[in-house]
């Protein structure tokens, strides 16, 4: 079970739409946790190089989609798992790509998980909400 408190969760999404309701799904789920935003791989790689350098605590948890502009989430994932430092995050695929070819690029860039964005909104909200019940409830996370 994950102790220690309130864990900070980067989302890097560029959708509005589904930073809304993934906003509303930690809402609705009761989860506490902070939720930071970034719209591209470039400034989630900043924030957490920043971080970093600052000695500050990282998230404890990023959901990185893969279509972003810029800098796609396969290539934002090959460096958060490349960097000494930074690895150890949990880095959840959360995207609506059904492709079996991104599933096992993710996998095999060590992705911690890959789950695919429902349509249905209802849907949509109820996996937020697992992987929240999951990622900051059950499994013990890294102290960053």
């Amino acid at each position: 079970m994950n102790s220690g408190g309130s864990v900070q969760i980067l989302l890097v999404e560029d959708n509005p739409g589904d930073v809304r309701l993934t906003q509303e799904a930690f809402r609705h789920g009761r989860l506490a946790n902070e939720l930071l935003v970034c719209g591209d791989g470039d400034s989630a790689l900043a924030l957490l190089r920043e971080r970093r350098a600052k000695n500050e605590q990282q998230p404890g948890l990023v959901l990185l989609d893969l279509n972003l502009p810029g800098r796609g989430g396969l290539d934002v994932l090959a460096e958060i798992k490349a960097d000494a430092q930074l690895r150890l995050i949990p880095v959840v695929i959360l995207t609506s790509s059904a492709a079996e070819q991104d599933v096992l690029q993710s996998y095999e860039r060590n992705a911690n998980a890959y789950v695919r964005k429902p349509i249905d909104i209802d849907e949509f909200l109820a996996a937020i909400r697992s992987l929240g019940d999951f990622w900051l409830a059950v499994v013990q996370l890294p102290r960053q």
